[in-house]
């Protein structure tokens, strides 16, 4: 029997398997659906679609360096304890690697790419899925260059909890861009300096401010320049050049920076999970469930 491409695309959507390995479970057995699916989980390969709505909240970052490109990704797992597993680290490296040579522009378009040992990218996480067996995900990457006259700073936490990726630009000081990126891991910034943060942003803020004045009693005529003075604290807590440097106290990030000589261009930092909505488990519940259903 002829295996015809809506077939292919049946069985993966039921089992979550590769392309290729769909077509191969059809020949195999003569286009039989049911029969084409027992194939697939004899060989592991459709142990995948079984996880395909759990929540992946766990896994690793990581960093990757070559010359003047670099990568910074977060690949999820459901479990801390997957996270730990060598075969998980080399998936997340195979990853990195694939993403820094092929520079794709999105996760879809990373996922539909074909890798050096011709699984598509999405494929190969499926093969992953079926040995390790929990969902795993590539969930976002960005890819930053330099040029000879600038320092990258890779810096990876707690094996693989936090990533960071600066670009200190004037400078070829690794050392000093690492230590940007390991203030940026401790205090998390959201912009390199004020002129990022929207006016919409500071307006709000402002409001925010003047109305705890108000709440405060304060009187309304000193409450302007109180707002101002709260918003400089404010600017310190999401701009990276206003924060006082983690390394030396007595220090501002931007006059470490200046004293390197350099310019903070742009940075990434990925923490796991963050923006996942966990599932939090009922232990009773889900044994409750378990006994109504036998």
């Amino acid at each position: 029997m002829a295996v015809t491409a809506q077939m292919v695309k049946e069985l993966r959507e039921k089992t979550g398997a590769g392309m290729m390995d769909c077509k191969k479970a059809l020949t195999e057995t003569d286009g039989d659906m049911d029969k084409a699916i027992d194939f697939l989980r004899e060989k592991g390969i459709a142990k995948a679609a079984n996880k395909a709505d759990r929540i992946a909240a766990e896994g690793l970052t990581s960093v990757v360096t070559a010359g003047n490109d670099a990568v910074i990704l977060e690949v999820n797992s459901e479990t801390d304890f997957v996270a730990k597993n060598e075969g998980f680290q080399t998936l997340v490296q195979e990853l990195a690697s694939h993403l820094l040579k092929n520079k794709p522009a999105t996760v879809e378009e990373a996922l539909a790419q074909t890798m050096e040992n011709g699984a598509t990218v999405a494929d190969h996480i499926n093969a992953a899925i079926a040995k390790i067996g929990e969902k795993l995900s590539l969930r976002r990457f960005e890819l930053l260059s330099k040029t000879d006259n600038d320092a990258f700073g890779a810096y990876i936490h707690m094996g693989g909890r936090i990533s960071v990726l600066t670009v200190l630009e004037g400078t070829t000081e690794e050392s000093a861009a690492k230590d940007i990126s390991m203030h940026i891991t401790a205090l998390r910034p959201k912009y390199v300096s004020r002129d990022q943060v929207s006016s919409e942003e500071v307006e709000h803020e402002r409001q925010v401010l003047t109305q705890q004045a108000l709440n405060e009693g304060k009187p309304e005529n000193i409450v302007a320049k109180m707002v101002e003075g709260r918003l400089g604290k404010y600017f310190e807590d999401v701009c990276l050049l206003d924060q006082t440097f983690v390394k030396n106290p007595d220090q501002k990030v931007r006059q470490f920076v200046e004293s390197k000589g350099a310019t903070v261009r742009e940075f990434v930092r990925y923490e796991v999970g963050e923006g996942i909505e966990k599932k939090e488990d009922n232990f009773a519940e889900e044994v409750m469930n378990q006994v109504n259903k036998k």
